[in-house]
């Protein structure tokens, strides 16, 4: 007998299952427990052909070169469970001890496609949420007293799962008594905020109900990646769609942005430019509560219809055309639906991409200008660019245009603001860094047999040899940490800002269509298929995989991995190392370097990072700003630790004016300190909020002092 099999036996006598005779069939519980108050939802044929592929290619080629074993079934567990309840307001105790003798399962189960257990752990979860809610949703309209002292501890992640039915009711009746008085400390009216409160509850049940097994498999297997490392990742058809277009900037569909409103989807935005936008035949506020495709497609009725399933039958290929039923702004529900005609079509996210902005500043008696690009992502259309089409998009190809629009503005210097810039396509990380050096070694990848492979830039043409800046925090990750360590290792330009996310690994994408034999895909067609999922012409069929393959080193040998990059001139760090970052993952790889790489730097900057960290300093210890950005840190810190709010009506409200008061008072000394007015207490101004970006006005004064130092 294979120890696999031995020992999944073993696991199932521990459970009390036994086996009448050598030709008797081993029947498992799990399977045929039914959950009352649950969906029941359960896995379908081709989610447990996918696991088992998704397990072997892991095994085959992740970077840590891991085998699932009973020590990762436990993390799987673990991890499962916390990413069902985080907060530990559904489950019972008596649940979890229930779930217990599941721990060991996940790994054989995996092997053979045996799902019960986490749909079966899901199903009792639903049944828990459904119970809480229900239980709220009855408590809206008890009268409660204000005026007496009580708290509701709304962080429960540390502290035991509920003993009982009656505990967890205490923390929803308490919840409940929040809602209600969070809304009457704003002064509406009473009796409108029973009614906004039980809307708010009964949604919550409604979008519970239309929960479908592809959402429970992407948590379960969500919780499986996350346990090998913080960036495999598995998703779900309509998932791998969302990530793909995300990283190509670009997706084709009608141009519109929408979101559920009481069981309707309505338009929230038209995107400029799309066609949507063109045709001017679809406005925000209209709703959508049908959808036919073509000009002679029968109509489907989307209301109550997820955003999702309603999304999927509104996008399409460019060229394809799509009729929806809509009514329009400002009329009712129960008016006659007018029917529009578009064409879909390619859209580009403009306002996603990368983008400009010129500021000036006076130091030391000269007034300098200095271009800011902001680059939210490293994206790159890379079906256009295969495609052929030459106007493809990409992170370099736009900088590069913003580039020459800068120095046409006779700008002084150009900083890249890469703040909360969670990375992207690798390729672009070189390409990007190429705008700024002349030739050389950009980043260092090894894979899994420790062959190492220097990615070049081989472009000669510099793009901006002037003065340069680099801002980053502790969201700037992966190639926003590539770009910004070659930047640095080449003494290119001046790093500022905090210690950024350290991620220091490459992941692959993989169609799992790819990994499926053609006897897995005929099984998959002929197994039964829920018939609730929507699945977009574009998206992947079975879902997508981003597997770690390796990981990338700077050019001076050093991994960014758990330590990221660290600027030469710091910031004080808003959030912590310990909770947001590489290294506040339990399953991430760890630090490590190799050999250094020959290059030649672009100049020594190394005198002038000295002087340009005294200047700092010395501005910020009489800086009114930064004393308030350690408040805030400060209060940041205390909101962590604390984890309850008063329910005493006249606590919280004194609480609440006591921070607006505070807020208002540091708002109006960034306004002060720019020649503004004033501002009074509710008003609001818009038009300068980018004034008071206190990281960036230094960074400002920083790259002054750099451009004056350098000549």
């Amino acid at each position: 007998m294979k120890f696999n099999s031995a020992k999944n036996m073993f696991k199932r006598i521990l459970l009390g299952l036994f086996v009448t005779s050598a030709f008797a069939c081993q029947v498992d519980p799990r399977v045929s427990v039914l959950v009352e108050g649950s969906p029941n939802l359960k896995p379908d044929v081709q989610q447990g052909i996918i696991v088992k592929n998704v397990l072997k290619l892991i095994e085959d080629y992740h970077y840590k070169k891991v085998v699932l074993n009973d020590s990762l079934s436990s993390e799987i567990f673990d991890s499962y469970l916390k990413k069902l309840d985080p907060g530990r307001n559904y489950f019972l105790k008596s649940d979890i001890d229930d779930f217990e003798k599941y721990r060991y399962f996940f790994d054989d189960d995996f092997r053979s496609g045996d799902l019960s257990v986490p749909y079966y752990i899901f199903n009792v979860y639903q049944k828990r949420y459904n119970e809480s809610v229900q239980f709220a949703l009855s408590q809206v309209n008890n009268p409660f007293d204000f005026n007496v002292k009580d708290t509701l501890i709304y962080n429960r992640e540390k502290l035991p799962w509920f003993t009982s039915k009656t505990e967890s009711n205490t923390l929803w009746t308490k919840r409940v008594k929040y809602d209600l008085l969070n809304l009457k400390i704003t002064g509406t009216d009473e009796a409108k905020n029973v009614e906004t409160i039980k809307k708010r509850y009964e949604n919550l049940l409604t979008q519970a109900s239309k929960t479908n097994n592809q959402d429970v498999f992407q948590i379960l297997m969500s919780a499986f990646t996350e346990s090998i490392d913080p960036h495999t990742n598995y998703f779900v058809p309509a998932r791998a769609q969302e990530f793909n277009e995300g990283l190509a900037r670009t997706f084709e569909g009608i141009g519109a942005r929408l979101q559920l409103d009481n069981e309707v989807v309505k338009v929230v935005e038209i995107i400029p430019g799309g066609p949507a936008f063109k045709a001017n035949n679809l406005h925000a506020n209209d709703r959508i509560v049908g959808v036919a495709q073509g000009k002679d497609g029968e109509f489907v009725d989307v209301i109550g219809w997820r955003i999702d399933a309603t999304v999927s039958k509104i996008k399409g290929p460019k060229g394809t055309i799509v009729r929806l039923k809509i009514i329009p702004a400002g009329k009712e529900l129960s008016s006659a639906p007018q029917i529009i005609e578009i064409t879909r079509d390619k859209i580009v996210l403009e306002e996603q991409s990368a983008k400009k902005v010129i500021k000036t500043i006076t130091q030391a008696g000269k007034t300098y200008k200095i271009g800011i690009i902001q680059i939210p992502a490293f994206y790159a259309d890379w079906n256009a660019y295969q495609a052929g089409d030459p106007n493809y998009k990409s992170t370099t190809r736009d900088v590069h245009l913003l580039l020459d629009t800068l120095k046409n503005n006779k700008v002084d210097a150009v900083i890249i603001d890469l703040r909360s810039n969670g990375g992207g396509s690798l390729q672009e990380a070189v390409s990007l860094t190429g705008l700024f050096i002349k030739t050389g070694p950009v980043v260092q990848v090894r894979d899994t047999r420790n062959n190492v492979d220097i990615q070049m830039d081989r472009n000669n043409t510099i793009e901006w040899s002037g003065p340069l800046g680099v801002i980053v925090d502790r969201f700037s990750a992966s190639a926003s940490e590539i770009f910004s360590g070659a930047i640095q290792d080449y003494g290119r330009g001046i790093i500022m800002g905090t210690q950024t996310y350290g991620k220091g690994t490459v992941q692959q994408q993989v169609d799992v269509s790819k990994l499926l034999s053609p006897v897995e895909k005929l099984q998959i067609a002929e197994g039964d298929k829920n018939e609730n999922i929507n699945i977009s012409a574009n998206a992947p069929q079975f879902g997508q995989i981003n597997l770690t393959i390796s990981k990338f080193y700077r050019i001076s040998g050093s991994s960014t991995q758990h330590k990221g990059v660290i600027p030469d001139v710091s910031f004080p760090m808003v959030y912590p190392a310990d909770k947001y970052g590489e290294s506040s993952q339990r399953s991430a790889l760890p630090w490590d370097t190799i050999n250094p790489c020959s290059y030649t730097t672009f100049s020594d900057i190394s005198p002038i990072k000295k002087q340009l960290v005294v200047a700092h300093d010395k501005r910020m210890n009489s800086s009114t700003e930064y004393k308030n950005l350690l408040d805030d840190i400060a209060q940041i810190k205390k909101g962590d630790t604390e984890g309850s709010v008063s329910l005493n009506e006249a606590q919280l409200k004194k609480e609440r004016d006591e921070q607006e008061a505070k807020a208002l008072a540091k708002t109006n000394q960034h306004r002060a300190a720019t020649g503004l007015p004033p501002l009074k207490k509710g008003e609001t101004d818009t038009k300068h909020k980018d004034d008071f970006d206190f990281t960036q006005n230094e960074c400002l004064k920083i790259m002054a002092d750099y451009i004056r130092l350098k000549q």
